[in-house]
């Protein structure tokens, strides 16, 4: 990716099935790429709720003792994506909380932007938060909830928020899923033997031998339990906004959310970018990873012969030692390197995903350069970026989102190609007909579809705390 958005977090749940917490593992290990900084899995056995959380990657944090402390045939997991300024185990999901019916869990993806309105409510109201998660603002008003089941008290709290959830509650015997009005968000539905699994992604089902019944409906609360799956549309129906950089960078290729595949729409991204900005070259180079599909694509539509003339390092882990003699652009070198033959002379096109701040491309686009490329040409799958996200992904200001104030030849010349295109916002929307009227496209357009805060200080914790 052209300058990395945090990846978002991922969601997994299992109803009725003896090793829920180990499927819950493995469910989440297929949904690493959203969320890498901590991990979570809550299981229950119908008497008791059991937790175990750490900050860390899923592989790292769990063993076979630890699952083994996870009893019952419920349980539901959470990764979490690295933020700005809020890398702390208290902030690892799914939160756990006891009420006066017992106690429930609570899994996360998305952001409410009234939280901070909210949170602060509350708060003259007497609530202690424990986090700077947006997400317990949903757990204060459950427990505010009147009396009611369970389901009903979720009901009556999610409609006081705004924003994007896919959500994942769980107590002592009931699994409840639920997906925004607006469905921002991907959740899907499955079947393993009697039991039922719920997740951000269909990948973690094609892991555990799941089969995929459906996707959640946006504004769909689910109530799964012993009396089988209970489907409620409690929210005003809006238009839908489902996140269309899930298809260009977030989603894994082999997920199928939001009535698509997402390689083949990455692919067809690829397609209609050759159709839009042709060049006569040698080769056509995409950055891995989630740059391959769309440059099989550009490669495909133009002729142009495919090379992995860029190679990503595949273990490189959260840290590592920088030498004490300074090694130019070391950053870059220790995750991508460049294939010198396959460069070398030749006419290159290089297809990415996304530029966002431009500095990551402007020294991949050296690399390629000094590995002896003759011309270098940029091609990227979307629009240029011109807004935030404040619907649960991580993004830069747009004071830093270069796209946003500058042209095109501008941040051609900024990152040093002989040219630059990008995929134009009709192209896109022709690569998820026939639903392009369903997708927010806030990024590139600067319209949101639920008003962000004009706040700094709102504005500072929906960017720094989702």
């Amino acid at each position: 990716m052209g300058c990395s958005w945090n990846e978002e977090c991922g969601i997994f749940g299992v109803y009725g099935h003896p090793e829920a917490a180990n499927l819950t593992y493995l469910g989440l290990y297929a949904l690493q790429h959203r969320g890498q900084e901590s991990a979570g899995i809550v299981s229950s056995d119908g008497k008791g709720i059991y937790a175990h959380k750490e900050m860390g990657l899923v592989a790292e944090i769990f063993d076979q003792d630890i699952l083994k402390r996870l009893p019952g045939s419920n349980a539901i997991g959470h990764v979490r994506y690295s933020t700005a300024g809020a890398s702390h185990l208290k902030n690892a999901q799914p939160f756990v909380f006891d009420y006066s019916k017992g106690g429930i869990a609570i899994a996360h993806n998305g952001n409410l932007i009234n939280a901070q309105a909210l949170r602060e409510q509350l708060e003259r109201e007497g609530a202690i938060f424990q986090s700077t998660m947006d997400t317990e603002v949903i757990i204060h008003l459950f427990a505010h909830a009147a009396i009611g089941s369970t389901v009903e008290r979720v009901i009556t709290a999610l409609k006081e928020v705004q924003g994007s959830y896919s959500l994942l509650f769980l107590n002592e015997k009931e699994l409840i899923a639920v997906r925004d009005p607006y469905g921002f968000r991907p959740l899907v539905l499955g079947r393993i033997k009697q039991g039922y699994v719920v997740g951000s992604e269909t990948c973690a089902f094609d892991l555990i031998g799941a089969e995929f019944i459906r996707e959640i409906e946006p504004g769909e609360v689910v109530l799964i339990n012993e009396a089988g799956i209970a489907s409620f549309h409690p929210f005003p129906r809006v238009k839908h906004q489902f996140c269309i950089f899930e298809f260009i960078y977030f989603a894994r290729p082999d997920s199928y959310i939001f009535g698509h595949n997402v390689y083949q729409v990455r692919r067809e991204l690829g397609v209609q970018l050759a159709k839009e900005h042709p060049v006569e070259a040698d080769v056509v180079i995409p950055t891995p990873d989630s740059g391959i599909p769309a440059a099989i694509g550009f490669a495909h539509q133009s002729g142009i012969p495919l090379e992995l003339g860029i190679i990503r390092n595949h273990y490189v882990g959260r840290t590592f030692i920088e030498p004490r003699d300074a090694i130019r652009h070391f950053g870059v070198k220790i995750k991508l390197s460049a294939v010198k033959e396959a460069l070398k002379d030749k006419r290159v096109v290089v297809v990415d995903d996304s530029i966002v701040r431009g500095t990551t491309a402007r020294k991949n686009m050296r690399m390629i350069k000094n590995s002896g490329a003759r011309e270098v040409h940029a091609r990227i799958s979307c629009p240029p970026i011109i807004g935030s996200c404040f619907y649960g992904i991580d993004t830069p200001t747009r004071e830093e989102l270069i796209a946003s104030s500058h042209s095109v030849e501008e941040v051609r010349k900024f990152i040093h190609v002989d040219s630059l295109g990008y995929l134009s916002l009709e192209g896109l929307k022709q690569c998820v007909a026939p639903r392009e009227d369903e997708f927010c496209y806030a990024c590139f357009t600067g319209e949101y579809p639920c008003e962000p805060p004009s706040d700094n200080a709102q504005l500072d914790f929906f960017i720094k705390e989702v």
